[in-house]
């Protein structure tokens, strides 16, 4: 039943050329992947070739833009005023429609390549959901704060805020919430009482709540995936890989590591989850999915430690997976065997996910430079794009345009007309 529906999705890659929203972080899928066929792939910020628009963002932060409709949502923060804002942007002329300042709150201690607004947003098509950290004065780095989640609908009018629970981490703060039927799944792992929570999407209301045993902070965004016939929330954290029952929080299953840290989300190819981690020690895991209670010695097909992929997430395409890594080299490993198919140094430094289109892997640097490449396992540079803007935030990819945000302005890139 797996196979069949991985085959069926692969179809779809191949031969479906239309318009998606990109509703929620890493896309409609929350693993990097685009159905489209015209997507860009070739731009200059300095001379403007294929920018449609850019658009100066109040504030900052390194969350991603996602798509829905005609309607552009991402967060920010201002440093001065301390205020934690969501904006909404016209996605054909970039036009700010409106910011609401969902959150005042002093500013939390933080990693040098994190952010002050960090989570992406997720959407419904009807109303747009965000997660701050709250604390009151005086703070310190270690000082715990409480995860706010609020909901607005699309002409910013505020539905709800609520409080999910605590949040400590001297790496500052990170949540992207996911969406499953009538909830809004968030994680709060953390150093202190981490957990997995489901939030009624029209009330806020915590329907479910579930302990996170090992108390650790990492900033993994859980990947909903059906495995046996039955969607689960899978993502790594807390010293553990483990499954969830996105309806009631049950833990399913789980793999014990293989570190302490994480922050790169999973994906999926049909037959086996795959893993980039961490801090402080680095790994590459394929993990076949199922099973029940402890699988730590029965489900990890294979683990190599080679490839020193902390930040950004991986995608997977046909039978490769590829990675970046944190140090600026790109990885191409074989998902059967995790053998490596190549590997090349691509830039500076990577904080960016990699998303992928029409056979074609974007790998971005901090530098703002994106390299294309081909996913067929030639790891020639097809294509390379200077922005001219330093970038930290993932892309987004909807309705044949690329939406880049730099550390000034949020780009829309697309093919001339």
């Amino acid at each position: 039943m797996i196979r069949s529906r991985y085959w069926f999705f692969m179809v779809l890659l191949t031969t479906v050329s239309y318009g998606e929203d990109w509703p929620a972080w890493r896309g409609p899928r929350g693993d990097g992947t685009s159905l489209e066929m015209n997507v860009p792939t070739k731009w200059n910020g300095a001379t403007g070739e294929n920018i449609v628009w850019k658009t100066a963002i109040p504030g900052n932060g390194y969350s991603s833009p996602i798509v829905s409709g005609d309607s552009i949502f991402l967060t920010a923060c201002d440093v001065t005023s301390r205020q934690r804002m969501l904006h909404c942007l016209d996605r054909e002329t970039g036009a700010i429609r409106w910011t609401r300042n969902v959150i005042e709150s002093p500013l939390e201690g933080k990693h040098n390549l994190n952010s002050y607004a960090s989570g992406t947003p997720a959407t419904d098509g009807v109303s747009v959901f965000v997660c701050f950290l709250q604390s009151e004065e005086p703070r310190t780095a270690e000082e715990p704060g409480e995860m706010v989640v609020a909901s607005y609908d699309f002409q910013g009018n505020q539905n709800w805020l609520v409080t999910a629970g605590g949040f400590s981490s001297m790496h500052g703060f990170c949540t992207s919430p996911v969406l499953h039927g009538d909830l809004v799944i968030v994680n709060g792992d953390h150093d202190g009482d981490s957990y997995l929570a489901g939030l009624n999407k029209a009330t806020g209301r915590v329907v479910w709540k579930t302990p996170r045993v090992h108390r650790t902070r990492s900033y993994v965004t859980p990947l909903l995936q059906e495995v046996d016939g039955k969607t689960q929330a899978v993502l790594t954290g807390s010293k553990r890989v483990a499954g969830y029952d996105p309806d009631t929080g049950d833990l399913l299953w789980w793999i014990e590591g293989p570190t302490e840290q994480f922050v790169a989300s999973m994906v999926f190819d049909g037959e086996r989850f795959f893993l980039a981690a961490g801090f402080p020690t680095y790994h590459v895991m394929a993990i076949r999915p199922g099973g029940h209670d402890d699988v730590t010695d029965s489900h990890v097909i294979w683990h190599v430690e080679d490839a020193r992929c902390y930040v950004p997430s991986p995608v997977v395409v046909h039978d490769r997976l590829f990675i970046a890594d944190d140090r600026g080299t790109a990885h191409c490993l074989d998902t059967k065997s995790g053998e490596h198919e190549w590997r090349a140094r691509l830039g500076r430094h990577f904080s960016a996910s990699l998303v992928t289109a029409n056979d074609l892997v974007y790998f971005i640097t901090d530098d703002g430079e994106t390299k294309i490449l081909s996913a067929s396992g030639d790891q020639e540079v097809l294509q390379v794009n200077e922005l001219g803007e330093s970038v930290f935030a993932s892309p987004a990819i909807s309705n044949g345009r690329l939406y880049l945000r730099s550390t000034e302005h949020l780009f829309c890139i697309g093919e001339a007309s």
